[in-house]
């Protein structure tokens, strides 16, 4: 990064601005802060092109471009005015160099963190394809190199594969070098296919430190793509059908990313480690202080006298290596690392009788318009799975198969189960715009035991001794029993209240105003015709559970309301409450924390939007550790006790596996093929059933083993 220079702004769109990361013939890109502390990319486009309606035509697809792909290989769009004076789009900033400066300061990669590249790659144009682009820009300028694997950026000039891409006369769109021929000859006609031949041109720079196409002008490298033959002096012999087959001139007979993938993870670990036909060594060398030096050593190849250009094989060595080591590696669909990977895949899991990998799609079946009210959610009981929710019917799925056992319902539910205890289970129903009922379900058959008019804005919610509502009238709280006997009701204040559950004791959250918030929490003990006030909690204090039949909260830093996209509320502590005496412990953090929190087995879990985890000792409220996954959307924490993992699920069905003690990574997935059109509207979820991950990505619910989880 380079400092502002003279007649930089100063800020763009709210984010403060601290130097610049690049600049290019088509704008200036800038590190930028937000209020929050979140660093983003702002890329800020040149005057002259903002004043073209093409450019700025070609802008708004690029922004809508890059917010339809998510993926562990690709970076997300977080904010962007195409209609400001000059056009300005911010991504999420990843620190790393691109794949072009890495191979000039250090040289080509190892063959080994070749196949790793490759993997990434393939991955992030899958995700790209999957959503119906193509990125027709695919360089070594496009490939950021971060310590958790490669970076697919800048989809400027990709297009939907359905619709006309913008052209004009005479202007080259592309970098000749790395274009496919019939990106080069007839631009509106390019396919994924080119984008395959793109890629086995960037491997090929990435093998020897330069394209198979270079000459001396983009026209004669435009010439030599369309016509010529690939120059591949130099390419890993265990490599060389792979990018063969890349740059077939027929864009039909090149393989597809995923066959691309799948040849890269069938090479042998042999293959990928050295050969004789290279000479490389399996680790990585230290090269020479100058280029001319390299140039001769014994990795180098020379002219001899087959038309060949002179190559350098330049070695990794000091920051390149560091980043083949720790970020190249994670470029497989699945990694496997941490200190307990081993020992974790050879044990065998507690899975359901007959379990197996399997999806199921979270959609009515009723006819008629589908509701929107809420998105789908599951509870769990024993190897069984409810579910319900937007645009599906209550419905019991076994959890070893994903068959649906039985349905119950006419119209799609309005909300997710609440969950499930002795045999029944609770769900939501809306038979009219004014009634709001809870109905009581048996867990074998799903036939109705009973139901109950509940209030239409309060939850319901589960405690030791049954079910807690608030009646339609706002009058009283009301508790019921299994058999949907009235057990016992509260009176309710004259404030904003709502029913709760702390450590299995039935509480109301009440507080002052007309809007929740607004004034301090008041946490009320309830019981059969009481209410009584235990504790005074500061404004926006959080909910998050009990420790030690203690109710916890989350105490704000601020509790000032903040009206900017990507603001996450800050806490500085923890508030531990004892219910016999009302005395609030107030648990100091080291540093404030942001992002969605969730109390599980006494650890408090810090999730923010940008994929950074933090886990917090619920009782001292020390750090446990912090991992940034760079996995965005991620869902709240399912812990497994038996793996010692912390699981997480996103929007687009990628699984995360981090060690519950350390953070590290244990493993990811890929994300899953077409999710459903609701995956960018739904939070993503995950829970177990025994040792079964089951997650929900959109309208989909899916389960994978912990072991093996492709």
């Amino acid at each position: 990064m380079t400092p502002l220079s003279t007649g930089d702004p100063e800020s763009i769109g709210g984010y403060t601005l601290l130097g610049r990361l690049g600049a290019g013939g088509m704008g200036v890109v800038y590190l930028g802060v937000s209020a929050s502390g979140r660093q983003v990319a702002v890329k800020l486009v040149h005057g002259p092109y903002a004043q073209e309606e093409e450019f700025r035509t070609r802008f708004r697809q690029e922004i809508a471009a890059a917010r339809r792909v998510s993926g562990a290989f690709t970076t997300p769009v977080v904010d962007a005015d195409p209609d400001a004076e000059r056009p300005w789009m911010a991504t999420l900033y990843v620190p790393g160099f691109t794949l072009s400066e890495v191979v000039e300061k250090d040289g080509p990669l190892s063959q080994r963190h070749l196949r790793a590249l490759g993997l990434g790659l393939t991955e992030a144009l899958r995700d790209i394809h999957r959503v119906g682009l193509v990125h027709r820009d695919l360089k070594p300028g496009n490939v950021l190199m971060t310590e958790d694997g490669p970076r697919v950026i800048d989809f400027g000039i990709s297009r939907a594969s359905d619709n006309q891409n913008l052209t004009t006369t005479g202007r080259i769109i592309g970098t000749p070098a790395f274009m496919s021929p019939e990106q080069l000859a007839s631009p509106r006609k390019v396919t994924p296919a080119s984008d395959v031949f793109s890629l086995g041109s960037l491997l090929v720079f990435a093998a020897v430190g330069t394209g198979p196409f270079d000459a001396d002008s983009p026209y004669i490298t435009g010439y030599q793509v369309v016509h010529g033959t690939p120059d591949l002096g130099g390419v890993p012999e265990a490599l060389l059908d792979i990018v063969e087959r890349c740059l077939d001139k027929d864009p039909t007979a090149r393989p597809e990313v995923t066959d691309v993938h799948r040849m890269l993870q069938t090479l042998l670990e042999s293959d990928t480690t050295g050969s004789p036909t290279t000479g490389q060594s399996a680790h990585l060398r230290r090269h020479p202080t100058s280029r001319n030096a390299t140039a001769t050593s014994a990795g180098a190849t020379t002219d001899t006298g087959t038309g060949k250009r002179r190559r350098a094989r330049l070695l990794l060595t000091g920051l390149g290596a560091a980043l083949a080591l720790t970020g190249l590696g994670i470029g497989v669909g699945v990694l496997v690392s941490g200190p307990d990977a081993t020992t974790a895949s050879a044990r065998a899991a507690s899975l359901p009788d007959g379990w197996r990998p399997w999806r199921t799609a979270l959609q009515s079946d009723v006819k008629g318009v589908p509701l929107d009210y809420d998105s789908p959610g599951c509870v769990t009981e024993g190897s069984a799975l409810f579910c319900g929710g937007t645009g599906f019917t209550a419905a019991r799925i076994d959890a070893a198969s994903g068959r649906i056992r039985w349905r119950t319902g006419t119209r799609p539910q309005g909300a997710q189960p609440i969950g499930v205890r002795d045999g029944l289970v609770y769900m939501y129903e809306e038979p009219d715009d004014k009634t709001r009922r809870v109905v009581a379900l048996d867990a074998a058959t799903g036939h109705r035991r009973w139901q109950r008019d509940i209030n239409r804005s309060q939850d319901a919610v589960l405690y030791d001794g049954g079910l807690l509502t608030m009646s339609p009238d706002y009058s009283s709280f009301m508790a019921y029993g299994p058999s949907g006997k009235e057990l016992w009701r509260a009176p309710s204040l004259n404030e904003v209240c709502t029913p709760s559950a702390l450590g299995g004791v039935p509480y109301a959250l009440c507080s002052a105003g007309t809007e929740p918030g607004q004034a301090p929490v008041e946490l009320m003990k309830l019981g059969p015709g009481s209410l009584t006030t235990t504790a005074t909690l500061p404004k926006k204090a959080e909910a998050l559970g009990a420790v030690g039949g203690q109710p916890l909260f989350l105490a704000p830093q601020t509790a000032k309301d903040v009206y900017e996209a990507g603001y996450e509320r800050p806490y500085n502590a923890l508030l531990q409450v004892a219910p016999d005496t009302g005395q609030v412990r107030r648990i100091p953090l080291a540093h404030p924390l942001t992002g969605t929190a969730a109390l599980v087995d006494d650890v408090v879990y810090f999730v923010r939007s940008d994929g950074t985890v933090t886990a917090v000792s619920a009782h001292s409220g020390r750090q446990l550790w912090q991992k940034t996954t760079d996995m965005e959307s991620l869902s709240a924490p399912a812990v497994s006790a038996t793996y010692k993992r912390v699981y997480f699920s996103n929007r687009f069905g990628r699984l995360l596996a981090l060690d519950s003690r350390t953070g590290a990574e244990v493993w990811r997935t890929s994300a899953l093929d077409a999710p459903g059109d609701k995956a960018q509207e739904y939070p993503p979820r995950v829970l177990l059933v025994k040792d079964a991950i089951v997650a929900l990505a959109g309208d989909t619910a899916f389960s994978r083993s912990p072991n093996r989880p492709t």
